[in-house]
């Protein structure tokens, strides 16, 4: 739709004006990649100083290559990671194979269902019997009981 017009581009005035306008874009740009934020030397009469400067010296010497973990070893050669997946893909293409091949005989599943269900007591799928209000609050009342913890121990 519009791929014949010109598009605008950023581009700095050339002379020493665009020199001025690159210097203070490199430095700003440069002022993020600083190490200085993290380099503050603390202020003595802070009252955080001493705990800053202990911490500071506890972890100056972190993390040391001994407390790296060592390279792996025992690792396949990648070879043998071609081999096994050329395997697995074999094994894949031979499971896919063997499922097509299997003659699907579920053309009336409503039937299947009705003779699953035929085949299931209906007393063990029936939610529990209607108990009136007294049971209901006799039944509760008995697992509170249950759930009651024993006292405590008396310590001498």
């Amino acid at each position: 739709m519009n791929a014949c017009r010109a598009k605008k581009r950023f581009s700095l005035p050339s002379g020493p004006s665009g020199l001025a306008g690159a210097l203070g874009l490199s430095l700003c740009v440069s002022a993020c990649a600083s190490p200085l934020p993290f380099n503050q030397p603390v202020d003595p009469a802070s009252p955080a100083a001493a705990r800053i400067e202990a911490l500071v010296a506890e972890n100056r010497t972190y993390p040391r290559w001994a407390d790296f973990p060592a390279a792996p070893t025992g690792l396949p050669a990648p070879y043998e990671i071609a081999t096994e997946v050329v395997r697995l893909e074999a094994t894949q293409d031979a499971l896919a194979e063997a499922v097509s091949r299997i003659q699907w005989t579920l053309n009336d599943p409503e039937g299947f269902a009705e003779s699953t269900r035929s085949r299931i007591d209906p007393s063990r799928t029936r939610p529990i019997s209607g108990m009136s209000r007294a049971e209901y609050e006799a039944w509760a009342r008995a697992l509170r009981q249950r759930a009651t913890p024993p006292p405590p121990l008396t310590r001498r």
